[in-house]
């Protein structure tokens, strides 16, 4: 967390006359990495990261990520397929490479694969999971009544899996993965 104008007297770009509320307001701090942290603190680098400049790269980034949560209502359900495969191949890769059959987790029990594993589930697989649902639960209408039914059966699987990655539930209490998913959105992405 950084201060866009400067906390303490002698800061980059302090602005005595901000009130101590105002300097720990929401609209004058930045979410930064250590590095660019310092980067921008430092005195020389003063008049290149601008309070203008920060002020619209906060807001630049707000804007992205508030629309990667919007889900967007197609007109054609070949879009929406073509905006899931990249998500399914993502994750299918994942369990290739770090899943518990992958080559890698069968030829050394012992690496890495398994906290690889874990933390790929975390951070790929179950937020992919989610935008898949969110897709389909907003374009369901596009879809005729014996696609909707493969969509569902997906959407019960990502539902298990969730709850079995959260510790809800058992590896027994997951729906596998339906095959004619892959296949309907495969066939629709082409």
């Amino acid at each position: 967390m950084a201060h866009i104008r400067g906390e303490k007297p002698g800061a980059n770009r302090h602005d005595a006359g901000q009130t101590a509320k105002d300097r720990d307001a929401y609209a004058n701090l930045i979410l930064l990495c250590p590095t660019h942290h310092t980067l921008i603190d430092k005195p020389e680098n003063e008049t290149v990261f601008s309070v203008n400049l920060l002020l619209n790269m906060k807001l630049q980034h707000n804007q992205d990520v508030e629309n990667r949560f919007k889900t967007k209502v197609y007109a054609d359900k070949k879009d929406v397929a073509k905006t899931i495969h990249p998500l399914l191949v993502q994750n299918h890769a994942v369990f290739q490479s770090y899943g518990p059959q992958s080559e890698i987790a069968r030829k050394n029990p012992e690496s890495d694969a398994h906290a690889i594993w874990l933390s790929m589930r975390l951070s790929t697989i179950v937020p992919n999971n989610r935008r898949i649902v969110e897709l389909i639960s907003k374009n369901a209408g596009l879809f005729s009544a014996e696609e909707q039914k493969t969509l569902a059966a997906f959407e019960v699987h990502a539902t298990g899996y969730e709850k079995w990655v959260n510790d809800e539930t058992s590896y027994e209490g997951v729906v596998r993965f339906p095959a004619s998913f892959a296949t309907l959105i495969q066939d629709l992405a082409a």
